[in-house]
């Protein structure tokens, strides 16, 4: 047990650097990329696998960025574009810009405020916080910190149905304005990095934990805990609990969109779960021009996995994503400097998005369209075509 306690500990991060020295570090890292590098020396191993790592040969963690590379941007000129604004609307909603924080779990384990200061940034960047059901400090204090801004609660059913229910009521006394159903986690990936580095996370907060090794008993008794049994007919059930819309995440397959639609899901989010539970599964990205052309426009349609640049977020765009959200870049802001770095997150997206938004002869993330991306492997027939 002592030695358990020691290994806890040791996952806490330091944070050393005054006020001047820590926003000086953080103006320095010019993109997502510096962050994450930022993220990587800062944080002790153990953590950093929790973060970063994803199923068995991360093949599936490597296709999400590997994705975007397969587009080119085909920009048109002298548009006559006056002014640019990277505002988006979503499920009547006004956002700053089309990325929302995606539900990922313990960042207490990146800086000691935890969901606290990323429910503050999300606040502070005009966007939505998705709060995971693994957390590091209790729902309540999170929703206080977003300040009467728009966040919504991503959701496991339990086996227990009641514990379900309780945590649903929760949040929607709390303030949360929708539920984000998590699909593709009824059983958890095999995260072999985190074996390796034989993980033992301190215990969780106010919610499920399901962070420890693959074989541990720890993991197989969370395993018990959730609902195998989960079906679409649990959406309108989830649903009727408090009046909060449904939004189903994890879908890749177009038939699962239109079977969610089917059943009342407000909003379909594309992901592999970062990668992190089945191995080999496409990449959200990839999988996104299928599932739009199953939803035909009924509901939002939602990307995750892989974006770290602005130009990534005008591909997922011109795909049909209405807008994007992303998860480790969040930790890594975290890690870097809490509350500010994740709001230095956001705000390079929004300023990279601005940018090129003007370089593509666009005034807003509403007028991108299909025909603002091309296959890599066309561009080499577009150039030879007569």
């Amino acid at each position: 047990m002592q030695n358990a306690r020691c290994r806890s500990r040791r996952l806490q991060p330091t944070f050393s650097l005054g006020s001047e020295d820590m926003d000086n570090a953080l103006t320095s890292l010019l993109n997502l990329h510096e962050f994450e590098e930022a993220a990587r020396q800062r944080l002790p191993p153990l953590a950093w696998h929790y973060m970063a790592g994803g199923s068995e040969d991360e093949a599936s963690l490597r296709a999400n960025r590997a994705a975007f590379a397969q587009w080119r941007l085909l920009p048109r000129v002298m548009r006559g574009v006056e002014s640019v604004s990277t505002a988006t609307e979503l499920l009547g909603h006004q956002l700053a810009l089309p990325v929302l924080v995606a539900p990922t779990g313990r960042h207490g384990l990146a800086h000691e405020d935890g969901e606290r200061a990323t429910a503050r940034a999300a606040r502070a960047a005009g966007t939505i916080y998705i709060m995971s059901s693994v957390t590091t400090v209790p729902m309540e204090e999170i929703a206080a910190e977003c300040g009467g801004s728009t966040w919504w609660l991503q959701l496991y059913v339990f086996r227990d149905r009641e514990r379900t229910r309780e945590q649903i009521l929760r949040a929607a006394a709390a303030g949360a304005s929708a539920l984000v159903l998590t699909v593709d986690a009824q059983v958890r990936g095999r995260r072999e990095a985190e074996e390796r580095a034989a993980l033992t996370l301190p215990p969780p907060g106010p919610a499920l934990d399901g962070a420890s090794q693959a074989r541990s008993p720890l993991a197989r008794q969370i395993a018990s805990l959730f609902d195998l049994s989960l079906a679409w007919s649990d959406i309108a059930w989830l649903a009727s609990l408090a009046g909060l819309p449904v939004l189903v995440k994890g879908i890749v397959h177009p038939e699962d969109a239109e079977r969610a639609i089917a059943h009342g899901a407000q909003a379909i989010l594309v992901s592999n779960h970062g990668g992190r539970q089945l191995d080999g599964i496409v990449a959200g990205l990839d999988a996104l021009p299928a599932v739009m052309e199953a939803v035909q426009g009924r509901v939002p349609v939602l990307v995750d996995g892989g974006v770290r640049r602005g130009t990534d977020l005008l591909i997922a765009l011109a795909l049909g994503a209405q807008a994007v959200l992303i998860g480790r870049p969040v930790h890594w802001g975290l890690a870097a400097g809490g509350e500010a770095g994740v709001r230095q997150v956001l705000a390079l997206l929004q300023a990279e998005l601005e940018r090129d938004l003007w370089l593509c002869g666009l005034s807003s993330p509403a007028e991108v369209t299909r025909d603002l991306v091309v296959p890599a492997r066309g561009v080499q027939r577009m150039a030879t075509a007569p």
